[in-house]
C-alpha cells in the first residue's frame, strides 16, 4: 500500500492516514491505522522532506498521544471537539495531552 507514496514522495506536501472508514462522522478511532501511521513516518523521514502527516478519524483527548507517538503531527478531531459544550475544553484537553 505504501508503493504509491514511494512513487510521489517528492511531490507531496501532506500524506493523509484515514483512521476509520469514510464516509460518516462519529466512529472510533482503528487502533491498526497506528502501525500505517509508522510507516508512513518512516518513509517521509527517509524521503528527507517536509511533509505533514495528517491522521482524520476518531481522534480524542484519550488516543492523540498514540497518534503523535506514531509520528503523526496534523489531527482531525470533529466529534472530539464539535457537539461539546465547551469548545475551548475540548480543545485544551486535545492540546494537553500532546504536552
Amino acid at each position: 500500500p505504501l508503493d504509491v507514496l514511494e512513487w510521489t514522495i517528492d511531490q507531496l506536501d501532506l500524506v493523509l492516514v484515514m483512521s476509520v472508514n469514510p464516509g460518516f462522522g462519529g466512529q472510533s478511532f482503528i487502533t491498526g491505522a497506528l502501525k500505517k501511521v509508522e510507516q508512513v513516518r518512516r518513509l517521509i523521514e527517509r524521503s528527507g522532506r517536509d511533509i505533514r502527516l495528517e491522521v482524520d478519524g476518531g481522534v480524542n483527548a484519550g488516543n492523540i498521544r498514540s497518534v503523535a507517538d506514531a509520528g503523526a503531527d496534523t489531527f482531525v478531531a470533529g466529534s472530539a471537539i464539535v457537539g461539546k459544550p465547551d469548545y475551548r475544553a475540548a480543545v485544551a484537553a486535545l492540546r494537553g495531552r500532546l504536552g
